[in-house]
């Protein structure tokens, strides 16, 4: 049972829409947004990153990262439907690239760093020493899933030109 064709040029457009845009956020914050958070009093920045970390859960950006791996989750599950393909290599590396770089780092890197953070008040002196950790360890985190999902989006592009 394949996909039919105008659906599985949709999906793969969307999913490569959804990890540009995935990566344009990551990229600012590695970029900017914690260089201008890293300027600030530890207490100052740590409280900034603190709101940040709960106003990133929302609809959009949520919906955003994750429904970019449900999008590479069906890419996956259709392309072993159909026939090999010549943009089968393309979305299967594209996806998995997404899903191992953007969304395991998320989970196993970047959300345990931020929980960390979240646990401590930030005008404690202790948190001054766990700030610079948490700056250079979540920036590095985020570089690589930054790059990843860049990586899917350019994989993913070219499935769509290889089709």
């Amino acid at each position: 049972m394949a996909i039919a064709e105008p659906a599985f040029f949709t999906l793969k457009l969307c999913t490569a829409l959804g990890c540009g845009l995935v990566a344009g956020t990551f990229l600012a914050f590695s970029t900017f947004v914690m260089k201008a958070l890293g300027q600030q009093p530890p207490a100052q920045g740590i409280a900034t990153m603190q709101s940040i970390n709960i106003t990133v859960i929302n609809p959009w950006f949520m919906g955003t990262l994750f429904g970019t791996a449900g999008g590479c989750l069906a890419l996956v599950v259709a392309s072993f439907l159909q026939e090999f393909q010549p943009d089968t290599p393309y979305v299967l590396l594209g996806s998995a690239v997404y899903l191992l770089g953007t969304i395991l780092v998320t989970i196993a890197a970047n959300v345990p760093l931020n929980n960390a953070l979240a646990a401590v008040p930030p005008d404690s002196p202790a948190s001054h020493g766990l700030w610079a950790k948490y700056l250079r360890n979540w920036t590095r985190w985020n570089h690589l899933r930054m790059v990843a999902a860049l990586v899917a989006a350019t994989l993913l592009t070219l499935a769509i030109g290889s089709s």
